[in-house]
């Protein structure tokens, strides 16, 4: 028994003290029976237990949890928020993990979530264990609280580094389309921050970080440029000394009947004015800068040529004999 007892040790120090009876090699269930009721080992799921050697506590018992899942098991939710150090959140039960779909996994008081899929790029680890990477676990996240958690949880994120804006939105282009219902609330929270950061949002800064790569002009931002029935017309952007002007259609970006009307009245008072409006949405600056940029040089070369043709019209006009 005491080999045993060793061996429990052994293997349960790297898990805080938690086992499963497959590591528990050479012990049968009559004998885990017997310790189980002597006091020697407590049962903490339905085939783990927890070693009289290390202490109960908060990431033990999360510990355990996990192993009782099984294999590809990851700490999800508001616990993850909790194991990643996000501010406004702690470690308690009920524990939230999220196994990959294809087994039937339920433990009595905690949450066991499932999902198709969970590529590398979303798979971390904290304290030992497996969790979602904190991008995945924020988008993850915000099926469970409310703006002002979530807003604390991304700012804290963004102060310690924990992942990059662009890489943040990546996720969301890939995730938002798979039943994550979660997400616009999310969106909704970065764009709360960008404002009171007092700057431009972050798709606004994204194009203009993609002009300043391409070599292209730098546009100014939110010009007034016309007037539609009562209403002044701004734009994201205009490029200067030509009638390009582009829109960013942002992630919540979608058309109601009333929303439809007003954007035919602004691209119409737009193109009246002589303007060439463009738009790209959140996916195409997100996920496909290289197209946006392509777009972008072929709208200038186009705008380039046609002055350049409008010029030339210009001098043989002036330098025309008049007709006699």
């Amino acid at each position: 028994m005491r080999d045993n007892l060793t061996r429990l040790a052994d293997v349960s120090k790297h898990q805080l003290g938690a086992v499963t009876a497959a590591q528990l090699h050479g012990v049968d269930a009559g004998r885990r029976w017997r310790r189980v009721h002597s006091g020697g080992i407590d049962r903490v799921g339905v085939r783990t237990y927890r070693s009289p050697f290390v202490p109960a506590s908060e990431l033990s018992d999360l510990h355990a949890l996990v192993i009782d899942c099984g294999p590809d098991t990851f700490v999800s939710g508001p616990t993850a928020a909790a194991l990643l150090g996000l501010d406004g959140f702690r470690l308690r039960t009920p524990f939230h993990v999220t196994i990959v779909r294809g087994r039937n996994v339920a433990r009595v008081g905690h949450f066991v979530h499932t999902t198709t899929e969970l590529p590398t790029v979303d798979r971390a680890t904290a304290h030992g264990l497996p969790v979602l990477a904190p991008s995945r676990a924020l988008i993850d996240l915000s099926r469970f609280v409310g703006p002002k958690a979530l807003t604390t949880a991304l700012d804290s994120a963004r102060r310690d580094g924990l992942m990059t804006e662009e890489h943040l939105h990546s996720r969301i282009v890939d995730l938002r389309s798979r039943g994550r219902y979660g997400i616009p609330k999310l969106v909704a929270v970065i764009d709360g921050c960008e404002a009171s950061r007092g700057g431009h949002s972050w798709l606004e800064r994204r194009f203009l970080e993609l002009c300043a790569r391409a070599g292209l002009p730098r546009p100014a931002t939110q010009v007034v440029l016309s007037r539609a029935r009562d209403r002044l017309v701004r734009v994201d952007c205009r490029f200067p000394g030509t009638p390009i002007v582009v829109e960013l259609l942002g992630y919540r970006w979608h058309r109601t009947r009333e929303q439809l009307t007003r954007d035919a009245e602004r691209l119409n008072a737009l193109v009246m004015d002589g303007l060439r409006p463009i738009q790209f949405t959140y996916d195409h600056v997100t996920a496909e800068p290289d197209w946006v940029v392509a777009q972008l040089r072929s709208a200038c070369l186009t705008s380039l040529c046609h002055n350049n043709s409008r010029s030339d019209e210009l001098v043989v006009t002036q330098t025309k004999k008049p007709w006699r």
